[in-house]
């Protein structure tokens, strides 16, 4: 018997299972640039700015447990960037491959395209060919690929950059 599958906006009391997922990324990948552990009331304050943004932090439910987590954010600060978020999706690693990502990035694409924004572009940490993926099977092409831009574990990490068109052109904001 598999549990039910569920998607909610994240609250505070989200945080733990968060951290601890996004935690193993950055002790043991390449994934996130962040390297030191990031705790719980990290979390809850990243959670609480995106929400401030008035973009969504969803988060996925197997049962009564915190599998996965997907959110955005602003791409840049100035004025004309405010149609553009950045989006980024961490799964438990036993959940990886079992439709859990495609689950949670569907869903966070309808938030995006109803809060009417515009592009959602996806920053990826090189080689991540699950990641690509991922993104490509949803849509997204790639319009950039930045070298040697981070240095994580010793070693120069490539990033790559993603992008999926939400929205007709804006004629005017």
């Amino acid at each position: 018997m598999t549990s039910t599958r569920t998607i909610r906006l994240a609250t505070a009391a989200d945080a733990e299972a968060i951290s601890t997922i996004y935690n193993h990324y950055i002790a043991t990948t390449t994934i996130s640039f962040e390297e030191q552990p990031v705790t719980a009331t990290d979390m809850v304050q990243r959670i609480a700015d995106v929400a401030a943004a008035k973009l969504p932090w969803l988060v996925l439910l197997e049962g009564d447990t915190l599998i996965g987590y997907v959110y955005a954010t602003k791409w840049r600060a100035r004025a004309a960037y405010r149609f553009a978020v950045e989006t980024s999706v961490y799964l438990d690693p036993q959940h990886a491959g079992k439709g859990a990502g495609t689950m949670l990035y569907e869903a966070l694409l309808a938030e995006l395209r109803q809060r009417e924004l515009h592009l959602a572009i996806g920053g990826i940490a090189q080689p991540n060919e699950a990641s690509v993926r991922l993104h490509e099977r949803l849509g997204f092409e790639k319009v950039a690929h930045f070298s040697e831009v981070g240095l994580k574990f010793g070693r120069w990490i490539d990033v790559g950059y993603w992008q999926l068109k939400l929205s007709a052109a804006q004629d005017s904001a």
